[in-house]
């Protein structure tokens, strides 16, 4: 049996926030999928917080220490938001029990499925060591209260990374630099992590496996500009260590896979801009 080890980092959000309504859904939905799970995989559901934000967490996630750094720590920006780094909240997923196997991070608006965790077993018996899952997007309307018509609502696929799985030891290679979550660019660079170190990668980019309550995209709004522009400077000091770390025709060769794998007459405008970001970075 797999030992799973799943976290996320919670946020105390005002009733204003697409958050206090998401939020709810994730926790009880990660709680639903665990017990579904429970007879095939060991799953350890954990959270990495500040402490400000402690008792908005249910009592059936285990609280790794407080964060105690975030991104104000290394840039200055018009409006606060105190985003944590990337590599601080996976380092308490990494340190939290010695013998895990897989990490699993989902952003905290991220809903899951009943049987999210036994796809999850499956793909790690077939061999994958790190893969994604690409969420659904589903409408508004949806409460914690109306779980069952969430659940049962398709979506339509989205486009942005925000569920990782991967086999801990790949983390110690990871490069991550100073990159914070909450902001373009982040998904993206684990991403190219996840496929460089791993033996056997897989985007599941259109699978009912994960879904998100309406699409609010707060990350685009013109008052977080800075956070944006933070983040893609990370992002170019990862992609140049990467390029270093393996030569650039292999970094290119990912580039060029994912050009393969999205060339299909059909293929969404959002899929050709991540390319054209790949390869203008």
């Amino acid at each position: 049996m797999y030992k799973l080890t799943h976290i996320i980092n919670p946020v105390k959000v005002s009733e204003a926030s697409d958050l206090f309504v998401a939020q709810p859904v994730t926790f009880e939905t990660i709680r639903r999928a665990k017990a579904f799970a429970k007879d095939i995989a060991d799953i350890s559901l954990i959270t990495a917080q500040y402490e400000e934000d402690k008792n908005i967490i249910p009592g059936y996630f285990i609280q790794t220490p407080d964060l105690k750094q975030s991104v104000l720590d290394y840039g200055s920006f018009t409006k606060q938001r105190k985003l944590p780094l990337l590599k601080d909240i996976l380092q308490r997923a990494v340190d939290y029990q010695s013998n895990t196997d897989y990490v699993i991070y989902t952003n905290t608006d991220i809903a899951l499925m009943p049987f999210f965790y036994s796809f999850i077993n499956e793909k790690i018996e077939e061999g994958y060591d790190a893969f994604i899952i690409n969420r659904r997007t589903i409408s508004k309307k949806h409460t914690l209260e109306s779980l069952y018509s969430a659940y049962s609502e398709f979506g339509i696929e989205h486009p942005g990374y925000d569920c990782f799985i991967f086999k801990k030891e790949l983390f110690n290679k990871f490069i991550l630099e100073k990159i914070c979550v909450g902001a373009k660019s982040v998904g993206l660079a684990l991403y190219l992590n996840l496929v460089l170190y791993s033996n056997k990668f897989c985007e599941f980019d259109i699978e009912h496996l994960t879904f998100h309550i309406g699409n609010d995209r707060i990350w685009k709004n013109k008052d977080f500009k800075g956070y944006e522009l933070y983040n893609e400077a990370e992002f170019r000091k990862i992609k140049s260590k990467l390029e270093n770390e393996f030569n650039i025709n292999e970094l290119n060769s990912i580039i060029k896979y994912t050009q393969r794998y999205w060339n299909k007459p059909t293929i969404p405008k959002w899929k050709k801009k991540l390319i054209n970001l790949l390869i203008k970075t």
